[in-house]
């Protein structure tokens, strides 16, 4: 099989626009994006995609040793932007993704030219000077709820993740999506994004990036997205006019809108 049909690759938008690449975080796929990609199909080539596991990829391409760390991810990222022969690259990364997309851009720079992180957090675990915003007995509370009870447990997170309390049904779309996941490829990325340390990486990137927070976001606070701005040189940091980990599911006009001004810069 390959790498376009492993990865559930769409094209749409302009055939020979600048490219633009959304990729999806946890517990997701592809169909986050709609909304927000939906604004940039009138002037680029908007690429969609489906990390290995989830939505509709190839789940016997799913190889835990690969996926153990998110470098696997980013090598997938950039496979697909050479098997479809793509060049300044847009690339937009949203939650655990974002980290991959840096990944990425530090893999093969040569193909990327801007790059968005929507939620990004270098290491979800707090240590003496660092604010991730989470305990390690949080973290492995966490690990432990998904392995034993993977539905009960994205009932229960992903309203909390998505916020916006008083539109519920935010919620129970991003619950309806975890619960699409097979539960043992869900545990094991759940396990690799939240034990990773991408902080050293983040000097490397090296070509214009945006850095989109949010309000209130219990998964990445303002302190990890400040963390990513302050490390990534010549970044550009924003906090949106949203609440929760995921705008571009609740507040995806306001997403697009604040991409589009970067880009427009």
């Amino acid at each position: 099989m390959g790498v376009v049909d492993r990865n559930n690759v769409v094209v749409s938008g302009v055939p020979d626009g600048q490219p633009i690449v959304f990729a999806h975080g946890f517990g997701c796929d592809q169909h986050m994006w709609t909304a927000v990609a939906s604004a940039f199909i009138d002037r680029y080539r908007v690429v969609l995609f489906d990390h290995v596991g989830v939505g509709a990829s190839d789940l016997q391409a799913y190889d835990s040793a690969k996926y153990s760390s998110l470098a696997g991810y980013a090598a997938d990222v950039v496979e697909i932007v050479h098997a479809l022969n793509l060049t300044d690259v847009i690339l937009v990364g949203h939650s655990v993704s974002a980290m991959i997309a840096a990944l990425a851009v530090i893999e093969a720079p040569e193909r990327f030219s801007q790059l968005v992180m929507v939620g990004p957090s270098a290491r979800y675990l707090n240590e003496e000077g660092y604010v991730g915003g989470f305990e390690l007995e949080d973290i492995d509370g966490l690990l432990q709820t998904l392995e034993s009870n993977y539905l009960g447990w994205s009932a229960q997170i992903a309203p909390a993740i998505v916020g916006n309390p008083d539109r519920p049904e935010l919620g129970a779309e991003l619950t309806s999506s975890f619960c699409r996941a097979d539960p043992r490829i869900a545990y094991e990325f759940a396990r690799t994004t939240f034990m990773s340390d991408n902080r050293a990486d983040l000097a490397s990137v090296s070509i214009p990036t945006l850095i989109l927070q949010c309000q209130q976001d219990i998964i990445a606070p303002l302190t990890a997205g400040e963390f990513v701005h302050d490390a990534i040189p010549g970044s550009t940091f924003v906090v949106l006019d949203a609440t929760g980990h995921c705008p571009n599911l609740s507040h995806p006009e306001i997403t697009a809108e604040a991409i589009r001004q970067f880009l427009d810069g």
